[in-house]
């Protein structure tokens, strides 16, 4: 059995095929790891970006410690790159579904409908208007604090009551007090929010 390991590992078809492929996933797995690492540490939370460190650079090292045994395999070196490129796809992608965070919408809107508040608040979104003015008369400046996984209802909503209102999307790092609905995961917020949209089209 180890005669028949030997001879696979030193055979052409895996330096040249397994190998480059072995490390092209392992990079995607700790680029991965590390993009949402850093996206964890952009919004303050201390529990998981250590742990996600930990196997971050763990796998580096199998990866790095690969290239460096065989410096003559230039597809060692095309799957490294390659998996760094789309590690950081694929984490940016997990993120998003994951939905982690509080993010803050302010929105521009002319002629404000007060059943868009109310369906704002019938919903638990806490909102806070202000008077502005703006270059073509006077406006209302909305600003709203949500849960990302929310932010899929809160933009149907908007499209629904003002669909040419000026709106826009930032991370809030901290969060005190306010106002905000149950918290449902990402996954489930997006699922039960397309749900209820594709029932009410019905």
């Amino acid at each position: 059995m180890m005669d028949f390991l030997q001879t696979m590992l030193n055979s052409p078809w895996f330096s040249w095929v397994v190998l480059p492929l072995l490390i092209f996933f392992a990079r995607i797995a700790d680029v991965t790891i590390g993009t949402i690492r850093i996206i964890m540490i952009s919004k303050g939370n201390k529990l998981f970006s250590p742990l996600l460190g930990f196997f971050e650079v763990l796998i580096w090292l199998l990866a790095i410690g690969q290239i460096m045994q065989n410096l003559n395999n230039v597809f060692a070196y095309i799957a490294y790159a390659g998996g760094f490129a789309a590690g950081n796809y694929v984490g940016i992608r997990i993120e998003e579904k994951l939905a982690i965070g509080t993010i803050m919408i302010r929105m521009i809107i002319k002629d404000l409908k007060s059943d868009f508040v109310s369906a704002l608040r019938s919903r638990n979104y806490g909102v806070t208007i202000l008077d502005a003015q703006g270059s073509q008369g006077s406006v209302n400046i909305l600003y709203c604090t949500i849960k990302r996984s929310n932010l899929f209802e809160v933009v149907r909503l908007i499209n629904e009551y003002h669909p040419k209102a000026f709106y826009s999307v930032e991370d809030v790092r901290l969060v005190r007090e306010g106002i905000f609905p149950h918290h449902i995961s990402g996954i489930r917020s997006r699922f039960r929010n397309s749900m209820q949209h594709h029932i009410k089209q019905k």
